[in-house]
C-alpha cells in the first residue's frame, strides 16, 4: 500500500483489491470533506485538498431532528391512510399497521445509526453496501446508485402539494394536471431555493418542521374533539368491533398482497429517518448528535401517526375514507370545521406542510447525488459533484429536479399518487434488506473487526430483515379479485423497481466491463484518506498497460 499523487492532486491510498476496508487507517493523506470551498496546503511534496463547509451551516440537535421530521412528515399521514384502510377494511388492523411500522422504523434506525456512527460520512446506505458488499467491485454501488438517482425523486409530495392548493381553494378533487402542475412550481422552487440560498432552505426547512408538527397536533387535538361529539356529520362509530374485516364501498381485505401494499403506504409515510445519514458530513458531532436527534424525531413521529390516525377515523365514515385518496386531511377539516373559507384554509396549511418535506428530501437527495458525483461514479461526475457557482450542489440538485419532473407529469391521470408511492418505497425494501444482511455479517465475522459507536442487537437487526423481505416478494402474489383494481396491473411497481435495480447491474457491466475493453483502461477504486481515518472511495480510470490516470 502505496500513497501517490494523482492527476487532481489529492494523497490517496491505492488499495485496489481492499478498496471498502473498514475506515480506521490512519495516515497523512488527503483530506477530502463534503461541503463547498476547497482550498490546498502542502505536507511535504503533497498536495492537499480539504473540502470543507463554514461550521455555521452544519447541522446540530435541532437541526437534524427538523431535517429527520421534514422528511417524514410529508404527504404519508394526510394522504396514505386512505389506502391503508381500504386495503384492510379494518379499523383496528389499520392501527395496528402504523404501530408495527413505528416499531419497524426504530429496528431500521437502529441498523443504521451503527452503520453511520462506524462510518460517519455522508451518503447513506451507499457507504454501508460498499463496505459489505465488495464483490464483484463496484457492483453494490451502481445498484443503489440507479435506485437513488431514478428514484429518489419529490413526486408524490409535490402531487400531494398541488392537490391540497387546489382543495384549499375550492377546485377540483380528483388528479389533474392542473394540480401537477403546481407540483412542479413546488419542486423548481425548492430547487432554486437550495441552490442560491441554501443557508435560507436549510432555516425554511427549520420552520416548516416546527409548522407540521402544529398541524398535526391540531389534527390530533381536532380528533379527540371529534370522539367527544364536535364534529359537523354523524358518528362513523368506526370503533364499533373495530377489528372486524369488512368490504363495503371503496374497501375490503385484500390479502396478503394488498396487506403488502398496506404497510409500503406506511414505510413510505415514515420515511425520512434515515435522512441524517445522507448528510452525516454537515452534521456537527454526529455520535452526539444522532443519538439524540433520530430517536427523538422517530418517537415522536410514531406516537402522533397514531393519534392522527385515530382522529381521522373518528370523523370520516368508512367509505369515504376509503375513497378520499390524497386528501384524507381535507375531509377531515371539513367534518369537523364545515366548509367555510376558514375550513377550507386549513388544507392550505397541509400543502405547506408538504413544501417542507420537498425541501428536506431534495436537500437530502441532491447531496447524495453530489457523493455519487464526486466519487467518479456518474458521467460528467466533475459536474455532479461540484459545488459551483453558488457554494451549494447546484447541479446535483438539478438532477433530482429533472427526475422529480419525468416521475410527476408521466402517469396518467387518475391513482398516480399510490402508484409513485409504491415506485419509490418498493426498491429501497431490497436495498435495506442487503443492509440488515450486511449487519448481521459483520457482527459474526471475526476478520471484519467490526466497532461502531451504537450496537444494534440481533434480533432486532432479524426483525429488519424479514419485514423487508416480506414487502420485496409479496407484491409479485396476485391479489384477491380484480388484478387492475388500480388502473394499472399488480405487478407494474415490483416489475419496474425490480427493473431500475438491474439497471444498475448493466450500468455497472457497461462501465466495469464493456467500455474499459474497448477503450483499454480499468477502472480503479481509491481511497482518500484524512488524518483522522476517515475514507472516500474514489473511482478512476487507469490505463491498463501504462499504469497511468487518464
Amino acid at each position: 500500500m502505496a500513497s501517490e499523487k494523482t492527476s487532481n492532486d489529492e494523497a490517496v491510498i491505492k488499495d485496489d483489491a481492499h478498496a471498502h476496508s473498514p475506515p480506521h487507517v490512519h495516515e497523512k493523506g488527503g483530506v477530502l470533506h463534503d461541503g463547498a470551498e476547497s482550498s490546498g496546503e502542502s505536507v511535504g511534496e503533497v498536495q492537499i485538498n480539504k473540502y470543507q463547509i463554514d461550521d455555521s451551516q452544519k447541522l446540530g440537535v435541532t437541526g437534524a431532528v427538523f431535517l429527520i421530521l421534514n422528511k417524514m412528515i410529508g404527504t404519508g399521514i394526510f394522504s396514505t391512510p386512505s389506502a391503508i384502510f381500504a386495503a384492510t377494511g379494518s379499523v383496528g388492523i389499520s392501527l395496528m399497521l402504523w404501530v408495527i411500522g413505528g416499531i419497524l422504523t426504530f429496528a431500521g434506525l437502529s441498523v443504521w445509526l451503527e452503520y453511520g456512527l462506524a462510518i460517519p460520512r455522508s451518503g447513506g446506505e451507499k457507504n454501508y453496501l460498499e463496505h459489505v458488499y465488495r464483490h464483484p467491485k463496484y457492483l453494490a454501488t451502481c445498484v443503489l446508485a440507479s435506485q437513488m438517482i431514478l428514484l429518489g425523486f419529490s413526486s408524490g409530495n409535490a402531487l400531494a402539494f398541488g392537490r391540497y392548493v387546489l382543495y384549499a381553494s375550492g377546485n377540483e378533487l380528483k388528479d389533474s394536471y392542473k394540480a401537477r402542475g403546481i407540483g412542479v412550481a413546488c419542486v423548481t422552487f425548492a430547487v432554486v431555493l437550495h441552490a442560491t440560498l441554501p443557508k435560507w432552505g436549510i432555516r425554511l426547512f427549520n420552520v416548516l418542521g416546527v409548522f407540521k408538527v402544529v398541524v398535526l397536533l391540531f389534527i390530533v387535538s381536532a380528533g379527540f374533539a371529534a370522539l367527544a361529539g364536535h364534529r359537523l356529520v354523524d358518528d362513523p362509530r368506526n370503533f364499533d368491533n373495530a377489528f372486524a374485516i369488512e368490504s363495503g364501498d371503496g374497501y375490503s381485505g385484500g390479502g396478503a398482497y394488498a396487506y403488502s401494499n398496506a404497510l409500503l403506504n406506511i414505510v413510505y409515510s415514515y420515511k425520512g429517518w434515515e435522512n441524517a445519514n445522507y448528510v452525516l458530513g454537515e452534521i456537527r458531532n454526529p455520535r452526539k448528535t444522532l443519538t439524540i436527534a433520530a430517536p427523538l424525531a422517530v418517537g415522536g413521529v410514531t406516537i402522533l401517526y397514531v393519534l392522527a390516525n385515530v382522529a381521522y377515523f373518528a370523523a370520516i365514515p368508512k367509505s369515504a375514507l376509503a375513497k378520499s385518496e390524497v386528501i384524507v386531511a381535507g375531509l377531515f377539516f371539513r367534518n369537523v370545521f364545515g366548509d367555510s373559507a376558514g375550513a377550507r384554509s386549513l388544507p392550505a396549511f397541509v400543502a405547506l406542510s408538504n413544501l417542507g418535506n420537498v425541501l428536506a428530501v431534495s436537500f437530502a437527495h441532491a447531496r447524495l447525488n453530489q457523493e455519487l458525483g464526486k466519487e467518479g461514479l456518474l458521467p460528467l461526475s466533475r459536474v455532479w459533484g461540484s459545488n459551483k457557482p453558488f457554494n451549494s450542489p447546484a447541479a446535483a440538485l438539478f438532477l433530482h429536479w429533472i427526475v422529480t419532473i419525468i416521475v410527476l407529469l408521466a402517469p396518467p391521470p387518475g391513482p398516480a399518487y399510490n402508484f409513485i408511492v409504491n415506485l419509490y418505497t418498493y426498491p429501497g425494501a431490497w436495498i435495506n434488506a442487503f443492509v440488515a444482511a450486511g449487519l448481521i455479517y459483520l457482527h459474526h465475522s471475526k476478520k471484519e473487526n467490526w466497532t461502531s459507536g451504537w450496537h444494534t442487537y440481533l434480533p432486532i437487526t432479524v426483525i429488519f430483515f424479514l419485514s423487508n423481505v416480506f414487502l420485496v416478494l409479496v407484491p409479485f402474489i396476485p391479489p384477491d379479485g380484480d388484478w387492475n383494481a388500480d388502473g394499472y396491473p399488480y405487478y407494474v411497481f415490483p416489475v419496474v423497481g425490480v427493473a431500475v435495480l438491474l439497471l444498475g447491474a448493466v450500468y455497472w457491466t457497461l462501465w466495469t466491463k464493456v467500455w474499459p475493453a474497448v477503450k483499454g483502461h480499468k477502472i480503479v477504486a481509491e481511497r482518500v484518506v484524512d488524518v483522522d481515518g476517515t475514507e472516500v472511495i474514489r473511482y478512476r480510470k487507469v490505463n491498463a498497460h501504462s499504469g497511468k490516470h487518464e
